[in-house]
Formats: structure tokens, sequence, C-alpha cells
């Protein structure tokens, strides 16, 4: 039913508002309507927008993470671990981890298979989110798909998988992202519209690394020794969280190939430089342009990897005994100039907190996908947060464990998923990245282990 608004001052009016004018005059009787009086409209409305009410104030089911799982990560290349191993394998494997983990999830259960995959050709190609299942064993019945949002497709993968289980489309949810930057590279076989370095404000959009350089240009405060001290800093934390044995509960181990033709068990991550230190660090070379301030040391690594999340109503998990870990909150996209697109979490953030009623200062964890040490800091900052707020990325981030696309905001999940174990009582977090194109992407959950 279209409703045609204006202001209404008799008995039943909601909100002060109703779909026709006063009728003054014949000129404002809305056309159509013929010679029906006010009275006789007004009953008519009122029990038209009471059934579509009814329809419209249907509650939203609420959404739980039940388990999050990844690969380690590789490096992107022939002396990377997972070099004869395909990006669809990687996938496999943790979907067959998830249902050996969850006794309780049968594969009959599983509604859709919703995949993160940026780059989709090759073993990219083919509707990943579909083939993956059934390569897992779990049979023809579990439908799937693919989508793309650049670095947050993994994450946006989550988040659509999400909106599913909430307005009641499904009741139990795979999700998750896999990518392998050294068979696909990022970019390969794209063909730009020849508008698109018009529309875009210019060849840097289409260069990440030229994107964190131009947040340096823009914003001079954060300078390369800012970039540097951070980029060192997540190494320390990722050191500490390796050491102690935090990424032993969600990295599946996993067979591979070597380039040699032996085997091995591949349950390490290979980016981590623990060995890092400002001097090391202030001896890299600029990579994107002639005395820039983005290197290798302080922006985050081409990987290989995946990441996968199982997603519930929480009244299917209920009946099956399950404890989820943590509830859906808010979700929110936002874009920027693409030039600058590393600075699009911030938008995206403040949105997510708006939907949520909640402030910055209500989350208790926060997990940023750190695809360069510039605009992670610009992110910090602009979102009234320190560059050392202990909230922040407690583990390390990506400039320590890699970025491998579409496989990091799973990732993002996952810590936060294990870091509210840890944290009992914390209540909110946040997951939140930028995206190439010019995009930010945020979550909000609750800690559902207090």
């Amino acid at each position: 039913m279209r409703l045609l608004r204006g202001r209404f001052k008799g008995k039943g009016a909601v909100g002060g508002m109703s779909p026709f004018p006063v009728a003054d005059s014949p000129e404002t009787t809305p056309p159509g309507l013929g010679s029906k009086t006010s009275s006789q409209l007004e009953q008519k409305f009122l029990y038209e927008i009471g059934e579509e009410r009814e329809i419209m104030e249907k509650k939203l089911n609420e959404v739980v993470v039940i388990d999050g799982v990844r690969t380690a990560f590789g490096k992107a290349g022939e002396k990377g671990i997972f070099w004869k191993t395909r990006a669809d394998d990687l996938a496999v494997a943790l979907l067959r981890a998830l249902i050996e983990r969850n006794p309780e999830l049968r594969p009959d259960m599983i509604e859709d298979s919703i995949w993160g995959v940026t780059n989709q050709v090759k073993e990219q190609g083919g509707t990943l989110g579909r083939s993956v299942p059934m390569l897992a064993d779990l049979g023809w019945e579990v439908p799937g798909c693919s989508i793309d949002r650049m670095c947050a497709s993994g994450l946006t993968a989550i988040g659509f998988g999400v909106g599913y289980i909430a307005t009641g489309m499904a009741d139990c949810l795979l999700t998750g992202g896999v990518e392998h930057m050294g068979h696909v590279p990022m970019g390969f076989m794209r063909d730009p519209h020849p508008r698109a370095e018009e529309v875009m404000g210019g060849p840097s959009a289409f260069n990440m690394g030229m994107t964190a350089e131009n947040i340096h240009d823009r914003f001079p405060e954060f300078t390369r020794e800012k970039a540097d001290q951070y980029a060192l800093s997540s190494q320390q934390k990722a050191n500490r969280a390796i050491q102690a044995g935090k990424m032993k509960q969600m990295i599946v181990p996993i067979e591979v190939e070597r380039t040699d033709g032996s085997r091995v068990v591949v349950d390490k991550d290979q980016q981590p430089r623990p060995e890092t230190s400002m001097e090391s660090l202030a001896g890299l070379k600029s990579v994107f342009k002639e005395n820039g301030r983005v290197t290798a040391g302080n922006a985050s690594g081409l990987n290989d990897g995946a990441g996968a999340v199982v997603l519930m109503s929480e009244k299917q998990a209920e009946a099956l005994g399950l404890e989820p870990k943590m509830r859906w909150v808010a979700s929110a996209v936002a874009a920027v100039d693409p030039t600058i697109m590393g600075t699009a979490p911030v938008p995206a953030t403040l949105k997510a907190l708006d939907k949520a009623g909640l402030t910055m200062g209500d989350l208790d964890i926060i997990e940023i996908n750190e695809a360069f040490a510039v605009q992670a800091l610009y992110c910090l900052d602009r979102l009234g947060l320190a560059e050392d707020d202990p909230r922040v990325n407690t583990w390390g981030g990506s400039l320590a464990y890699g970025h491998p696309l579409a496989a990091s905001g799973p990732r993002l999940v996952t810590f936060l998923m294990n870091l509210f174990k840890e944290k009992p009582g914390a209540r909110y977090g946040l997951t939140t990245m930028c995206v190439g194109r010019g995009q930010g992407y945020s979550i909000i959950w609750e800690n559902m282990q207090r």
C-alpha cells in the first residue's frame, strides 16, 4: 500500500501523521478518492495500516556465531607454504573442521554456503561457495554462492549471512572468505572501464599502496616514523600471542605438498616477523613512489589463506544445545574517496555505532584490519582512539599476519570470538576494515561467553 503523507489532526492519527492531508478544501482531497468523507478515509486507512504494521513489526531473529576457524596464512608466491595447494582446498579443510568441531551441526541443517572471493577466476571462480561444500563431502543439498567486495568480501559474506538469518530466510549458514594471491594475483584478468580512472579520482585509486601514500600526503601528521612504530607494535603483539599459543585454538592444521614433493602439516602463520625492529623498518625503501613512506614493513603482506564462520539463529542454537560465542548487534557499510580508501572504516564504524545506539567508549575489543599502518593510524585517530589503545588488535593485526584479502574479514571475526572468551568482562566488540575502491565495512558484536 502506497501512503500519501500529510499532517493529520483527527482521532487515531499515527505519530501525528496521516496518509492524507487535512481536507479543508476540495483541492486537498487526494486524487482518485472521489467523494469519500474524511471519516471514511480514516477508517479505511487505519484498517490497512494495521495490517501493514503487523507485517512491518515482525521481530528480527537474533543471529549468533557458533564457531570460527582459519588456515595459517602463507606468503604468496613460490616460497609460500600453500604454493602447491589450491584455494578451494583451503576452504574445504575449514568446512570439514567445523563439522568435526561441532558434531551437533549436520550438513542437512546448512541452508547456504556464502563465500567471499575477491578475484573469482581460475580455481577461485565457478561459484566456489557452491562447489566447496560438495568437495568437503557435505553433499549436493548445500547451496552456495560467491560474492565480491574486494578486501571485505569475507566480512560481507558474514554480513549477508546475518541478514539471511535475521529476516528468517535461514537458521544455519556457512560463511567465509578465501584468497590465494600466489595463484590469482590482485587484479588478475581485470578490465577496468575506460572511464574508471576519471570517476574514481585518478590512477592512484587502482593502486592500494598509492592510496596509503595519499593519506600520508593529505594528513602529514601521520609520519613514516609513526607508521613504522605502529607496524613494530603489531609485530610485537602478534609474537606475544603466537608464543602464548593463542593461534592454536583457531588454526586448522592442513597437510600440504612442498615444491620438492615432500609433505608437511602447516599450522603456523608464515608472515610474522618477530625479529622486526625500528632500525630494520627505517632501512626499508618505499615501494610505491620515490621518497614515499609506505614500505614492505608498514604495509600488510600478499598472502594465501582462508577463514570460515558458522552463523545460526539463536533459537536454532538453543534447540541443538550449542553455545553461541557472540551475537550480532549492528552492521554498516560506507563509501569515501577511492584515492584514500583506507579512511572508510571511520564512517562505517560511526554508522554501525549509531544503529546500535552505542559509542566508541562502549566497545571493549576492537579488531581493525591493518591494510597499511598509516590508514590504521588515521582511523584510530578519527575515532578518538590512541594508537596504543589496549582494546585495539590485542593479538596484532594484518601488518604481522598478512592480508589474504577475502580471508581477512573472517580472521577478524575469529580473533574477536576468541578474545571474547579470554575477556568475559568484555561486552561489545567491533570488526572493521577498509576496502579497495573506497569502502569500509563494520560489524558490532556482543559477547555471549560472559
